[in-house]
């Protein structure tokens, strides 16, 4: 039976995938699940181990990151593996690698090498710090491109110290980044039926989604500081407590803040010089605040929400995890979807948050078992029963 295809969009394209952990994972995720044919090379030592790092395989982080892709197992450090290796690119159209830059280069697999079998090879590379200059040979980790890349220092309650995100986001960022610039290249490659190499890394991906905080310093030499839960320029924006817990409100413009002075019972805030123009609301935030707080205090969270957002109010609650996926809207978009697979085991993950009209993603194939295609895949790619019976017995695969 044919492997499941999550979508039709990319099922032209196979993908050999060489990723570890997330980042790498992450970005061919986004191909795999747009239907593209992933092999993923689960690596092989020559005494017949070798599971990636990354997590238990049946753990819902590898489950997560893996499913909607196929997988065989391969030594690449034999020559034997390498020839079996370029076998596959030399009929492949992308690979995704996020080795050290000097790993690839040592096993034979960088891009000039593989781009001399398959000169329309797309080949996606995703390091901690680039591929050249002073620290490319560092091992890259989220949190340290977390406090590189300037996030920490704008994260958390203003004199708290340095605090990370509560999402591995250089990592995430970096694959999609790289996920967008493979599509780009095939896009490309279109016109020209030439690849070429992609590359991003932890640190350029968090420089990039420092976004607007990023352009104050460039534009206007402003370092921005920890803000906490307010918004650095639109004010009031916070949390804030009420009966039961807390809520969100957004405003952003003046016309915002005078329908959020009158939905808290507070219209005579609206022309308190204190706080009727945006600079006077900037300067005395605090004040601003409290006296918000004391008004939000009196209702429950499910009412200011109500109240709010019928005034036309950008807010919302606040919730934990288990909470979120309980939401009437979540629910409605689907984006918890479960997985099927023979042996009934509840496998529920997060699905794509885009959708598609004609071509949309969806959950086809369960994660796979340490190296469970390696024949099938082989086989399609040319390889004899007696070829692969060889490879298996010399511990290539």
């Amino acid at each position: 039976m044919a492997f499941p295809r999550a979508s039709q969009a990319l099922s032209r394209f196979t993908v050999l995938d060489l990723t570890r952990v997330r980042s790498g994972p992450t970005c061919v995720r986004q191909l795999a699940d747009w239907g593209a044919n992933v092999i993923k090379i689960d690596a092989l030592l020559e005494d017949g181990g070798g599971e990636q790092p990354g997590g238990p395989r049946q753990g819902a982080d590898f489950q997560n990151l893996h499913r909607n892709k196929r997988a065989m197992t391969l030594n690449l450090k034999d020559p034997k593996g390498l020839a079996v290796f370029k076998r596959l690119v030399a009929k492949a159209d992308v690979v995704v690698e996020n080795f050290r830059p000097d790993v690839k280069t040592k096993l034979g697999i960088d891009y000039e090498s593989l781009r001399g079998i398959n000169p329309a090879l797309v080949y996606g590379s995703i390091s901690g710090f680039g591929q050249d200059g002073p620290y490319h040979k560092r091992p890259g980790f989220d949190q340290i491109a977390q406090g590189m890349g300037g996030l920490m220092s704008v994260t958390g309650a203003p004199g708290g110290g340095p605090m990370r995100v509560g999402i591995p986001v250089a990592d995430l960022t970096a694959g999609l980044f790289c996920a967008i610039g493979i599509l780009t290249a095939l896009l490309e490659r279109d016109v020209s039926g030439e690849g070429q190499w992609v590359q991003t890394s932890l640190l350029q991906a968090q420089i990039f989604m420092l976004d607007f905080q990023a352009a104050r310093w460039l534009m206007e030499k402003e370092v921005a500081g920890q803000a906490g839960n307010n918004h650095p320029t639109s004010i009031p924006t916070g949390v804030f407590k009420t009966s039961d817990g807390y809520i969100n409100i957004a405003t952003t413009g003046g016309r915002i803040w005078e329908r959020c002075a009158q939905a808290i019972g507070a219209p005579e805030m609206v022309t308190n010089p204190e706080y009727a123009t945006a600079p006077a609301r900037s300067k005395n935030r605090d004040a601003l605040n409290a006296e918000i707080s004391k008004r939000t205090v009196t209702k429950s969270t499910e009412t200011w929400v109500k109240e709010l957002n019928d005034a036309g109010v950008p807010c919302g609650p606040i919730y934990a995890i288990d909470q979120m996926f309980e939401d009437a809207q979540v629910k409605h978009l689907g984006i918890a979807q479960d997985v099927p697979n023979a042996a009934n085991r509840p496998i529920r993950l997060l699905a794509q948050p885009v959708k598609l009209s004609r071509t949309p993603s969806r959950m086809a194939a369960r994660p796979p078992e340490f190296g469970e295609q390696t024949e099938e895949v082989l086989a399609e790619f040319g390889f004899s029963a007696s070829e692969i019976a060889e490879l298996r017995q010399g511990k290539v695969v």
